[in-house]
């Protein structure tokens, strides 16, 4: 009944849900496909919403990743080399070659390009340095310009362009911070007692033991990076080579680890949300509804009647009856660039300098 007449986009879902309404973009990257970016994602994930609204019927976009929801509300991303969209690919692109480079020496050649490019990005930042100077090579612009050019677009803003739907809604499911460590630690406990571990010596047998013996592991693209595997990396390469009791602590190492970072990942996620939905400057922003779910017991009251009076407003064309969320606009400059000449260190931000 709440699903009738949805197409969902997500890569959370269980197979109830899957029975329930359509459901796109599941299981259809190949595990070894290191290099699938935001990019790669907006473009199969675009070309939907405008199949499911030439239907009639409205899409729901499911997190996930905030940056890559944000991918499809704004125009925020930068298109380099055309390639064919059938397919992820499963070469090496320019990116991952430049990140193999020292910090310094990316740094140097992103300020001869793009100096205005090269003062907001810290040095250490070898991610981003390194899509700095992948947009001009493949481009031939200077990163910053193109993105002066999104921003001064109209409903352009200091963050991007403008908003591609502009009869959009989010709704932010929040939970009071115990409650939601203590859920999560439990969602691991259940994920570990469905065959969590299985899966993780199976996946490790297919595609990362001959990495590991090797010394060609890494964690720092693609499945690799994702939460969920590397936490286990030393119960995984020592399980049948050490006793049991030091295995047994290996397997627990992995799973507080794994706790940890779930729960660090949910903060980051929430403060995503504040920082880049709720304080986000210009013009074109969607509202944002706040659902509690701090306590299950209460999710028809406060979660699911709401939410439903929330889109069927919208469906409307009225107000809704709850007020959205708002929050101040943060004019503290994130990309200010000092050096602190006491410890020899950049810094950038205000905050960080202060």
């Amino acid at each position: 009944q709440v699903y009738k007449g949805l197409d969902i986009i997500t890569n959370k879902v269980s197979p109830q849900e899957q029975r329930l309404c359509r459901h796109h973009m599941i299981s259809f990257v190949d595990p070894l496909v290191s290099n699938y970016t935001v990019v790669d994602f907006r473009d199969k994930a675009v070309p939907l919403i405008s199949y499911i609204f030439a239907r009639d019927k409205i899409p729901i976009v499911v997190g996930g990743t905030n940056y890559y929801i944000e991918s499809l509300l704004w125009k925020v991303l930068i298109n380099t080399k055309e390639r064919p969209s059938s397919a992820p690919r499963l070469h090496s692109d320019r990116k991952v070659e430049l990140e193999q480079l020292d910090s310094a020496e990316l740094h140097r050649r992103l300020r001869q390009v793009d100096p205005e490019m090269a003062a907001r990005l810290h040095p250490h930042d070898k991610r981003k340095v390194a899509r700095s100077l992948q947009v001009f090579e493949e481009t031939g612009i200077p990163h910053s310009e193109i993105l002066h050019q999104q921003q001064g677009e109209e409903g352009g803003g200091p963050l991007g362009g403008p908003l591609k739907y502009p009869h959009s809604c989010i709704l932010w499911l929040h939970a009071d911070q115990a409650a939601l460590d203590a859920r999560l630690e439990k969602r691991v406990d259940d994920m570990v007692a469905a065959g969590l571990l299985e899966e993780l010596r199976d996946f490790h047998r297919r595609y990362n033991q001959e990495k590991v013996a090797q010394n060609r592991q890494d964690y720092q693209h693609g499945i690799f990076q994702s939460i969920g595997f590397k936490e286990f990396h030393e119960y995984l390469v020592s399980e049948g080579k050490c006793s049991p009791e030091t295995s047994a602590l290996l397997l627990e190492k992995g799973i507080q680890a794994l706790k940890q970072v779930t729960k660090r990942y949910a903060r980051r996620q929430n403060k995503w949300v504040r920082n880049r939905f709720l304080k986000r400057p210009g013009p074109n922003v969607p509202p944002v509804y706040g659902l509690e779910v701090s306590d299950l017991q209460r999710w028809e009251e406060d979660v699911l009647k709401p939410a439903l009076e929330i889109v069927e407003s919208f469906i409307q064309g009225r107000e809704p009856p709850v007020e959205p969320l708002r929050m101040e606009q943060d004019e503290e400059n994130k990309r200010s660039h000092r050096v602190c000449e006491l410890c020899d260190r950049i810094i950038i931000g205000d905050r960080e300098w202060a």
